[in-house]
């Protein structure tokens, strides 16, 4: 695993120990205003721009790329045309100057192509990226949960893809044209086929550049569990409980849930084989959770809007993984009947092409 990092706001990039690479993107406001595009400058599309897709479309945009919104979510995608981005939180107060658009093809070809939709929508949002593939673009797909990278290379090939997985942000849009984030902590990037390969450390150089922190990775499964068991302590218990992800750990009863959710994918994960570096899951969550106390993790966004949440993908797949390696799962189980029972009021989900993690 190698970090790259950099200074929250700043543009040059630098690496810990091991690293190897830095680089520097020019800023947004020196790039050139003549119709041309500057060579130096990435054109970078965000497939689906709710709370997550939104700070990337924003830090990406300030930090020099000219950057695309594309949602079907139209009052956002007119707001973030009409007067720009505004982001607000931990990578300070700002407006982005980004073009939105509520059809991909109006992008054109890009350099990188970001699906940030949620996991229930990655195959219509890979099918809506086709129109802007070129031969040298990289498609960056990014969600919560386990199964949507396999999704998307099916469609796309493996050629195209790598994988995402961020952690400690905390995102939310108060509305249309704005979004808040609670942390900035990490991004992850990752090859299919678990290399650290050239185009894995220029992308992770852009998202530097931009300022966001980034851990590149050799080893997928173990890249995306560490993030999946966060995600399983937290998300369903906020969806139950509707308390903050502060609130949970400072809650005696509720932590008793959502810790033993962690503990439960932790062993499936060792179970499997999964070389998490995690020795003590408890401790991991709590650090992770400790960082972002005022957040909301999207299933309780989710049920709150009155939408479907990811419960499948998340505390819902721990028991599936489970009964591959002949273990129990209850709280996940109990956790997941319980967020099932809650959608049931809810009018069965539109998939529709671009449908944003909002």
């Amino acid at each position: 695993m190698r970090r790259v990092s950099a200074t929250c706001g700043s543009r040059a990039a630098s690496t810990s120990p091991g690293g190897g690479w830095t680089t520097t993107n020019p800023s947004a406001r020196d790039a050139p205003d003549d119709g041309e595009r500057d060579s130096d400058v990435s054109k970078v599309a965000i497939i689906g721009t709710g709370a997550m897709g939104s700070v990337y479309a924003g830090l990406l945009a300030d930090g020099g790329n000219e950057v695309w919104a594309i949602d079907v979510w139209a009052e956002h995608v007119q707001a973030i045309e009409r007067s720009g981005l505004r982001v607000t939180g931990a990578s300070g107060d700002r407006t982005a100057r980004l073009r939105a658009s509520v059809r991909a093809a109006d992008a054109g070809i890009c350099d990188l192509v970001v699906i940030a939709t949620k996991a229930a929508d990655v195959a219509e949002a890979a099918v809506s990226a086709k129109a802007l593939i070129g031969p040298s673009t990289v498609v960056l797909t990014i969600q919560n949960g386990l199964g949507s990278a396999e999704r998307v290379t099916a469609i796309l090939g493996a050629e195209q893809v790598i994988v995402g997985i961020v952690g400690g942000f905390g995102a939310s849009i108060p509305e249309p044209g704005q979004v808040h984030h609670e942390g900035w902590e990490l991004l992850h990037v990752g090859e299919p086929g678990g290399r650290v390969t050239p185009r894995v450390r220029a992308i992770a150089q852009l998202w530097v550049d931009a300022g966001f922190t980034v851990e590149t990775y050799d080893d997928l499964d173990r890249m995306i569990w560490e993030k999946f068991i966060c995600n399983v302590c937290f998300s369903g218990t906020a969806a139950v409980t509707g308390l903050t992800i502060g609130q949970i750990i400072d809650d005696p009863n509720a932590w008793v849930v959502a810790s033993g959710c962690a503990r439960e994918a932790w062993e499936v994960a060792r179970a499997l084989g999964i070389a998490v570096a995690i020795d003590e899951p408890v401790a991991y969550v709590r650090a992770f959770g400790q960082k972002i106390r005022g957040a909301r993790p999207s299933m309780l966004l989710d049920l709150i809007a009155g939408r479907h949440s990811e419960i499948d993908v998340i505390n819902g797949a721990v028991p599936v993984q489970a009964a591959r390696v002949g273990l129990s799962s209850p709280y996940n189980e109990v956790v997941s009947a319980l967020v099932r029972e809650r959608e049931t009021a809810l009018p069965t989900p539109a998939r529709a092409v671009l449908g944003a993690a909002r």
